[in-house]
């Protein structure tokens, strides 16, 4: 036995030098690993050869090989172990595999918890910036335009609502996805414009910048919601695009110029939005639209009861739009007065 085993040592060496001079390093690993493996089997003066035999044969320089990874076969298969390792992500009951995002800067991934302890499974906002929507709020509540400034934003709006009841006419839910494609632009735009202008100035906002940004924010997960319920089609997501990024540009122009026409022009945009979801309510009311359960987003966002609807949702987005309204119709009157609008408390956590 201890001659075969000498025997079986000096097989490998001989493969070794063989490896070393016609192969390449990858070639070579591959092999040397083989051959690693019968060694185990037959065994050095009987004792039994280590997993990592590999390391030795690669890294030794006594064959002539060249010097490959300095990590050994039975590391780099813990490696690949730990690579592997993934953690079921539950989205709407659904288990997904997920890898973990491994990173030097040693930011771990938060855990967050509801109340009762059940994981928090949404990362785009968390249990603190859940709210309940104020359903008492006064839906018709309309400012009346006076000034040419008023009527003009007035009658750009209502020339907007033309096309896009020829093109939805009653598909509400995705009539509300466009709606809030832009509706979401206008809070992010003069949350901006507000943000440099403090930095300029040296100054306080009086927290209107986290109004409007928050107001943005609060658009977009109407629309993260609508989602659920309505699925663009490859031409809805085109003139997103296209309308997005036409008023984008327009409104950042008209912000600048006047920013009471702006707010206006945005209070307006709200009216006619609480108009579009009051229409979605009664064709869910006569049964023409199916008052599916509520995405599982809305209930956590809005903490709706487990059993809310679609026409729950409706309702606190509704509601959502209102106090839009009044908020973009305040900053319009501000202006209009002849102030700034760091001179009056921001309604912030207005709901």
């Amino acid at each position: 036995m201890m001659m075969a085993s000498r025997g079986g040592g000096v097989k490998l060496a001989s493969s070794m030098m063989l490896v070393s001079r016609s192969f390449s390093t990858a070639i070579s690993r591959g092999i040397i690993a083989k051959e690693a493996v019968t060694a185990k089997a037959v065994g050095f003066h009987g004792d039994v050869v280590r997993k990592n035999i590999g390391e030795f044969w690669v890294r030794g320089s006594v064959f002539g090989v060249r010097h490959g990874s300095t990590m050994s076969f039975g590391e780099k298969d813990q490696q690949k172990v730990e690579m592997k390792q993934t953690q079921p992500v539950a989205e709407g009951g659904d288990k997904e595999e997920k890898k973990e995002i491994a990173s030097y800067w040693g930011v771990p991934p938060s855990r967050v918890t509801k109340e009762d302890g059940a994981e928090w499974k949404w990362n785009c906002f968390r249990p603190w910036e859940t709210y309940s929507a104020d359903l008492s709020i006064d839906l018709k509540k309309h400012h009346v335009p006076a000034t040419v400034l008023d009527k003009m934003a007035f009658w750009i709006v209502k020339a907007l609502r033309l096309p896009t009841d020829l093109f939805f006419q009653r598909r509400y839910g995705c009539r509300a996805m466009m709606l809030e494609t832009v509706a979401a632009v206008p809070g992010m735009v003069g949350g901006m414009l507000l943000h440099c202008k403090s930095l300029r100035r040296f100054e306080h906002s009086g927290g209107w910048i986290k109004t409007l940004l928050d107001e943005a924010e609060n658009e977009r997960m109407h629309l993260m919601t609508f989602m659920e319920v309505a699925k663009p089609r490859w031409y809805e997501r085109a003139l997103v695009i296209t309308v997005q990024g036409v008023f984008l540009n327009a409104y950042f122009l008209g912000y600048i110029i006047s920013p009471k026409f702006a707010h206006r022009m945005v209070g307006y945009l709200e009216e006619e939005a609480i108009h579009s979801y009051t229409e979605f309510l009664k064709e869910l009311d006569k049964g023409n639209i199916e008052n599916v359960p509520a995405p599982a987003i809305a209930v956590d966002y809005w903490r709706l009861p487990p059993n809310a609807t679609l026409r729950d949702v409706v309702l606190v987005v509704r509601a959502d739009e209102a106090h839009h309204r009044d908020v973009n119709h305040f900053a319009s009157d501000i202006h209009y007065q002849g102030r700034e609008l760091k001179e009056a408390p921001a309604p912030i956590g207005y709901h």
